[in-house]
């Protein structure tokens, strides 16, 4: 878990990211939990109350709320309730989130064409930068704050899949390999194109591209309540490999 946890967190890097022993400490204007909470893995190089405060400076030092990241059941989780944090039950994605680990390209990604639909319609480019279409399908603007490019800009090498028609982009995936995994994030689909079959062909060329890239393996970070996209990636050969969730203190006491 920890390896592909730092993995992901270099492929999906904060604009501040800073080492506390074992532990990342990372912020990035608010723009995603993984981006803006610290990443407890290991020994932090201090003792737990300590390093938990250090937690609640860097975050009051970068204006976003303390927050940390840890793998569930892990020895650092199961002692934050002593210490007087809780889990972000709140968290607007949903704090029970499943990492996912399959192959680099799936089996069998692309359905057969679906009725109504011909193949220009499963063209998948994965482009070096974002195009308009892309940002507006994946933050819902053209134009993204500076926190958002740097998250999706940032890391290497990224890929940006994206499907489009005389209407403009129908699809668009975010694709970024670090130690030899495939982090593939920021899936979506035009709500006039669902049910199309465009996610696995996004999938299939991402991988593709991924695998041109050296990557092994991919991993998905997906929440553990999205029924539809857990059927989806277990159709294209993901399993389980572990969770995470974010904590919060239930009382700031370093203000």
């Amino acid at each position: 878990a920890m390896r592909i946890e730092r993995a992901c967190a270099d492929a999906w890097p904060a604009q501040v990211d800073e080492p506390l022993g074992g532990w990342r400490l990372r912020a990035a204007g608010g723009f995603t939990g993984r981006a803006n909470s610290a990443l407890a893995l290991d020994d932090p190089g201090l003792p737990l109350p300590d390093a938990l405060a250090a937690v609640c400076d860097f975050a009051h030092q970068h204006a976003i709320p303390p927050m940390l990241q840890a793998v569930q059941n892990s020895p650092v989780e199961r002692e934050l309730p002593r210490f007087g944090w809780r889990p972000c039950d709140d968290h607007a994605a949903g704090n029970d989130v499943a990492v996912l680990l399959g192959p680099a390209v799936p089996p069998d990604a692309v359905p057969a064409a679906t009725p109504g639909t011909g193949p220009a319609d499963h063209r998948v480019e994965v482009l070096a930068e974002p195009t308009t279409g892309w940002w507006e399908l994946t933050v819902g603007r053209t134009l993204p704050t500076a926190a958002e490019r740097a998250v999706l800009t940032g890391g290497g090498p990224v890929g940006y899949g994206v499907t489009t028609g005389p209407a403009g982009t129908r699809a668009a995936v975010r694709g970024a390999v670090a130690d030899d995994l495939l982090l593939v994030a920021r899936l979506a689909v035009h709500p006039e194109y669902r049910r199309k079959g465009l996610a696995r062909a996004l999938m299939a060329a991402i991988g593709t591209w991924g695998g041109r890239h050296v990557a092994e393996a991919c991993v998905l970070q997906v929440s553990a309540d999205n029924a539809a996209a857990l059927a989806l990636y277990e159709r294209l050969g993901f399993r389980e490999h572990h969770r995470y969730r974010y904590w919060a203190p239930c009382e700031d006491r370093t203000r």
